[in-house]
């Protein structure tokens, strides 16, 4: 390729609207440009790797036994409205109606498309297993697109879908698809961990996240150095101190002024927090009925952790089965007959849903709001002084808090999502009456798998991980060449005639050809960052020879190689560089 014949240009100035690093390498080096709010093109940079990274997945799920589909963007409601998510998902399905009037919708994901396509060509159980897959555009109409390619509104995902007449098959797909991830990741260049996760929308038994850690990473997880427990703040779990046993005592109510945060009135009462239970007050957003009876009901959530603790919004809003949850209002925490600052579930309205922590349950002689302004009370035990609709886990780790299998400090760290599996089961087949015969000739509903991953959002974590001051660093599977060759003033007659030498030899190239200062390209070379660069100059000729250098060696200087042994070199140290990733894909122990 000619540099001055390809589409999109080098940037020298740091967009104003690129907020992490990949993003800017990639607007800057020409890859990415901006349409809309979550809504990009990709120039053929970006196009020439992303080809590389869904060849690379292609490859991986093949392996598995994956046969690759494409499926419509635009869906009929009526699927959707089949499996009750049309009436459950918020304003990220985007709905809209055709000329006929007829309710549409956009992919935001597959499984109802799955679904439909079992229920017509799956008929008995010598069909299974089966695995699909695509890679086709989504839309998912987030409220805060960022980060570049990150968190945007329209994508390219590899989701694949697994069909199984039993759990143990589902089981060994879903292990498959595990150990194919963490293939595709390591191909790309890209170190990523797995994760326990919740299943959100999807539903299903399992779930787990790929995860790129990173500071700029928008999701905190917490891992066990010691064991590799990992899991997503979502879901993970932790050994909570255990309270010290007493005797209950009787209750007793005491003048707190000005104490209405647990700081504050651990500090007046001199007592550790873990002696005082904390409020938290939310709505939530309940689902009842099916189809068009589907209501959507709001129900005033009273959610009690121990003073040392927080609570994690996601754990709660999965106990009560919530659609969404948002903080209560003070004058809804009033009408229950709650005190802000001084709350506790004894004597509030029947309307609230209480929810305890188990830490609180099981702790004796805490201290609770009297539900009156400048007041608390001491020593209230559960289940003696009030009862609660719901006893579960619904607290967040701190750092340091112990690992839930062996007890040692738990890390918080950041990371970005780049891929995802389900155990769906049977609740899209049930929904969508997916059914098959058995060998015993009964009717069985298709157990699923969902895997997926985000092919512009890979790129960007890609870009985010391999880079310097100076620009992109690729990893030689996914550059968008493998060579860049520049060349300099009074050799442009043996610059033209090594370019045609490389592609004959297969190499891809992208030639620098510009009339630009040797800066300039120099510059542009950095910033694009593909692997391997030659430089060809009059000055090097009169060696009988051209530079050679790395782009992931910014301190190494320049070698001569001589022109004769230009092709053999780039061989060479293309087949080293794919050699060294080769060596990262190894098995990788599934954690469960």
């Amino acid at each position: 390729m000619y540099m001055s014949k390809l589409f999109g240009q080098t940037l020298r100035e740091k967009p104003s609207e690129a907020d992490v690093t990949s993003y800017q390498l990639l607007l800057r080096a020409g890859f990415i440009r901006q349409l809309g709010a979550g809504i990009f093109s990709y120039l053929p940079l970006a196009q020439r790797s992303m080809m590389k990274i869904m060849n690379i997945m292609r490859e991986e799920i093949n392996a598995i036994g994956g046969q690759e589909i494409t499926m419509p963007v635009v869906h009929p409601a009526d699927i959707w409205k089949e499996t009750n998510r049309w009436y459950q998902i918020d304003d990220s399905l985007t709905r809209f109606t055709d000329r006929a009037g007829r309710d549409m919708a956009l992919a935001m994901t597959h499984e109802e498309v799955i679904g439909d396509l079992v229920r017509n060509d799956i008929r008995s159980y010598r069909q299974l297993p089966a695995l699909l897959y695509q890679i086709q555009t989504k839309w998912r109409d987030e409220p805060r697109p960022r980060a570049g390619l990150i968190r945007t509104r329209e994508f390219t995902m590899k989701d694949s879908y697994s069909l199984d007449s039993t759990w143990e098959g589902l089981d060994a797909q879903y292990r498959a698809h595990y150990q194919a991830y963490f293939n595709i990741f390591r191909r790309c260049g890209l170190p990523v961990i797995a994760v326990k996760s919740d299943v959100g929308m999807m539903g299903g038994s399992m779930a787990h996240e790929f995860m790129f850690l990173t500071p700029s990473g928008e999701d905190t997880l917490f891992l066990c150095r010691s064991c590799g427990y990992s899991a997503n703040r979502e879901v993970v779990n932790f050994r909570k101190p255990a309270a010290a046993p007493e005797d209950p005592l009787p209750i007793e109510k005491v003048a707190t002024p000005n104490t209405t945060t647990i700081e504050d009135l651990a500090n007046f009462l001199n007592i550790p927090k873990a002696k005082t239970a904390k409020a938290v007050f939310m709505v939530a957003t309940m689902i009842e009925g099916k189809g068009e009876a589907t209501q959507h009901r709001e129900k005033f959530v009273f959610a009690v952790v121990r003073g040392d603790m927080e609570v994690n919004e996601t754990k709660l809003g999965n106990a009560i089965k919530a659609k969404a949850m948002r903080p209560a209002k003070e004058a809804e925490i009033l009408a229950i007959g709650a005190v802000p600052g001084y709350a506790s579930p004894i004597g509030i309205s029947d309307a609230a849903l209480v929810v305890i922590d188990d830490a609180v349950a099981h702790s004796p002689n805490l201290v609770m709001g009297a539900n009156e302004v400048g007041y608390h009370l001491q020593h209230v035990n559960f289940p003696r002084d009030y009862t609660a609709h719901l006893i579960t886990d619904i607290a967040a780790p701190a750092e340091g808090d112990g690992c839930p299998v062996c007890g040692q400090p738990l890390q918080i760290v950041r990371g970005v999502e780049v891929g995802n599996i389900f155990k769906l089961g049977t609740r899209y087949s049930d929904a969508l009456k997916a059914y098959f015969l058995d060998k015993d000739g009964k009717s069985k509903p298709v157990i699923m798998g969902s895997y997926g991953i985000g092919v512009g959002r890979l790129l960007s974590c890609i870009a985010e991980m391999h880079n310097d001051e100076n620009g992109l660093i690729w990893p030689i599977t996914v550059a968008p060449f493998e060579v860049h060759l520049v060349s300099l003033a009074g050799a442009e007659e043996q610059a033209e005639q090594l370019y045609r030498s490389l592609l004959k030899a297969g190499i891809e190239v992208l030639y620098d050809e510009r009339d630009e200062h040797a800066g300039t390209k120099f510059k542009d070379a950095d910033l694009i960052g593909i692997p391997l660069r030659i430089t060809i100059s009059a000055k090097t000729l009169k060696q009988g020879a051209v530079e050679f250098k790395r782009r992931s060696d910014a301190s190494r200087e320049n070698t001569l190689i001589p022109l004769e042994n230009v092709i053999p070199t780039l061989q060479a140290e293309i087949a080293a560089l794919q050699a060294a990733i080769a060596q990262t894909v190894v098995p990788e122990p599934f954690r469960d």
